[in-house]
């Protein structure tokens, strides 16, 4: 992997490019990249899961939770005197740095990977450690002067600091997945005021059934859509209880008693967020709910845009043999065989992302049932389902949005043809012909392929200015 050579410079000695240093752990010694940040442990977590080739460094919010819970974890050790202040001011400056986006690409670790989240926590400690070894003059590797375990990792388990950076990063990442999602119902509500005086059929289960106005139609999809923000940030806010101090199974073996409340106040002071302390650490290490939770609120959303999206396509169909009553943006030519053909590539994809986040969705629901007794190990393939559906949902949106909604025409004479020509305009004389008398004119209008309108003037069941008013569909809408 190549290494930005700027974040170097404060290096203590420059080492070379194609030399290593050892390291050893419980299984042995290895020779790590003299360049590395990260160590022994990283390097087998590299060997042990050559499996999604997406790795930490593909989600830099999940690489700042982590920085900024070892921050917070090296304030309250330093606090608690457990620390000399040499050490945690090279680990706090090492987490600012990787705050501010420096040491990105040594985040290397697959997401998917068993160990529930150690290689994860391990490749944070090492290149923690390795850079504050540099703060404070020595080394990569020089670890008897900063340990990834003993001084990065003071007071903590991977079982409480990486389910605690996951839920911070998530925070983070719900924030910008609703600012997503807020663009994109103010481009549906637009297209309701546009499309306002546009008259339509509706239609249930792909029947004709009363007008309404192509604007109604779009403000719904706004409002529906609206309702998933709140979702959303409700379910978020269960990401605030975190479990730092639990250490290896809740009970807190080998933290401070003070050191938990220490650990969230500055926790608090980094991130800007609320979080609290679970009221049973030993019941927070091993529940998953709020994965499950949140994971639930981003399939919902998906499932209403995809509904949405298949809409859009029904109401583009055509241009001569469907609905044709919208025009959607073309965006690319969509056959190699018919020429003249434009296919509604967006929507296609949005319904497409919906599939992998339903998918998704199912992953982590197996996965939170998966756990056992007082540990989930399963929260690795939980963090990467998540944050795939985040991010195609965001991207999914954005690209809806632009690419589609917002160039979105309406084809007002197509609306106004199938309106007249409906059928379902027979509901509108039912209050004062009758229901059955109204089932017999739709039938014969069927039967016949004639219009309602023709049919109760030829009936003489009432006078064309009657009929007029009755039938305008102006008057069936209600806004």
């Amino acid at each position: 992997m190549e290494i930005n050579r700027d974040l170097l410079k404060d290096s203590a000695s420059s080492q070379d490019p194609a030399s290593t240093r050892a390291e050893h752990d419980l299984l042995g010694e290895r020779e790590v990249p003299g360049e590395a940040y990260y160590g022994i442990q990283t390097l087998r977590a590299l060997e042990n899961f050559p499996i999604s080739g997406i790795t930490l460094s593909f989600f830099p919010v999940l690489i700042e939770s982590l920085a900024s819970v070892k921050m917070a974890a090296a304030r309250a050790n330093l606090e608690l005197s457990l620390l000399p202040r040499p050490i945690a001011e090279a680990i706090i400056q090492a987490c600012r740095e990787i705050i501010q986006g420096k040491f990105r690409d040594q985040f290397v670790v697959d997401m998917i990977q068993g160990g529930a989240g150690t290689s994860t926590n391990m490749n944070a400690n090492e290149v923690i450690a390795n850079r504050a070894l540099e703060i404070i003059g020595h080394r990569k590797g020089e670890y008897a002067y900063c340990h990834p375990n003993n001084h990065v990792n003071l007071s903590q388990s991977t079982t409480d600091a990486y389910p605690t950076s996951i839920k911070v990063a998530l925070i983070r990442s719900n924030e910008t997945l609703v600012g997503v999602l807020k663009e994109l119902i103010a481009a549906f509500r637009g297209k309701g005021l546009d499309f306002a005086h546009i008259i339509k059929m509706g239609r249930t289960q792909l029947q004709d059934a009363v007008p309404m106005t192509l604007g109604q139609a779009f403000e719904a999809y706004a409002v529906t859509l609206g309702e998933e923000v709140e979702r959303l940030e409700q379910n978020s806010r269960l990401f605030l209880e975190v479990n730092m101090g639990a250490t290896a199974i809740g009970t807190g073996i080998n933290a401070n008693p003070a050191y938990g409340g220490m650990v969230i106040r500055h926790l608090r002071e980094i991130t800007g967020l609320e979080v609290v302390l679970a009221a049973n650490l030993v019941e927070a290490t091993q529940d998953t709910g709020a994965f499950v939770m949140y994971s639930s609120a981003i399939k919902r959303l998906a499932i209403k845009l995809s509904k949405i999206s298949s809409d859009l396509r029904l109401l583009s169909s055509g241009p001569r043999a469907g609905f044709n009553e919208i025009n959607l943006p073309p965006m690319q030519p969509g056959s190699s065989i018919m020429p003249g053909k434009v296919n509604p590539v967006i929507p296609e994809m949005m319904n497409q992302i919906a599939f992998k986040v339903i998918g998704n969705d199912l992953t982590v629901t197996f996965a939170a049932e998966a756990g056992q007794l007082e540990l989930n190990v399963m929260e690795p393939i939980i963090v990467h389902s998540l944050f795939e559906s985040i991010g195609i949902l965001k991207n999914g949106m954005t690209t809806l949005r632009k690419r589609c909604i917002e160039g979105i025409t309406a084809n007002e004479a197509r609306c106004r043809e199938l309106v007249e020509n409906s059928i379902g305009l027979v509901t509108a004389l039912s209050p004062v012909l009758g229901y059955e008398v109204c089932t017999q004119l739709a039938r014969e209008a069927l039967e016949k392929g004639c219009r309602v309108y023709d049919l109760v003037i030829a009936k003489q069941l009432l006078s064309r200015e009657e009929l007029e008013h009755l039938l305008r569909p102006e008057h069936m809408i209600r806004q």
